[in-house]
């Protein structure tokens, strides 16, 4: 099978390899670049832990193909915060023991920090939509919603105790 050279810009630094054509995007990143915080786990876009951020917008890593994603800027669980340190989203998320297992938690974190990047207090139920894609079998989603409106509270500057609606 033919391999192909891409370029790719991850987490603001640029990465050039080789990819078959089939290799998928998730492959690509954790097998080649060893960023192997985005997760495979059904291989068919259905639970969401190989979720990153493509070009401004969540998407599964493991629906695309390495070399389509080929120029293209890309954010993983890893660029969410600089090295050795908690993104307010993540720190949320452990704050409200929103991690259990941890299997889920890259994706549920991708999909949160888009939804904050493009509304900065969302609703319970907004929170609910924007994860609804991602499946976690810890949780019951209760402390994730409520790490997201927490996070989502403290990039907002308040200070206000976190409830979710139910």
């Amino acid at each position: 099978m033919s391999e192909h050279d891409i370029t790719l810009k991850v987490n603001g630094r640029t990465y050039r390899g080789k990819a078959s054509a089939r290799m998928t995007l998730v492959d690509f990143l954790r097998d080649e670049l060893r960023l192997t915080g985005t997760h495979t786990g059904c291989e068919h876009g259905v639970c969401g832990a190989c979720s990153i951020i493509f070009e401004g917008q969540a998407i599964r890593s493991c629906l695309m193909f390495a070399v389509q994603a080929d120029g293209a800027s890309i954010t993983t669980v890893e660029g969410l915060a600089e090295p050795g340190t908690l993104s307010v989203l993540q720190d949320c998320f452990w704050e409200t023991h929103a991690l259990q297992c941890g299997f889920c938690t890259p994706g549920m974190l991708i999909a949160s920090q888009t939804l904050l990047d493009k509304n900065r207090l969302p609703t319970d139920e907004e929170i609910r939509e924007a994860i609804s894609g991602n499946l976690c079998r810890c949780t019951g989603y209760k402390q994730i919603v409520d790490a997201v409106k927490l996070a989502a509270q403290r990039l907002s500057g308040l200070n206000a105790p976190v409830k979710s609606d139910g």
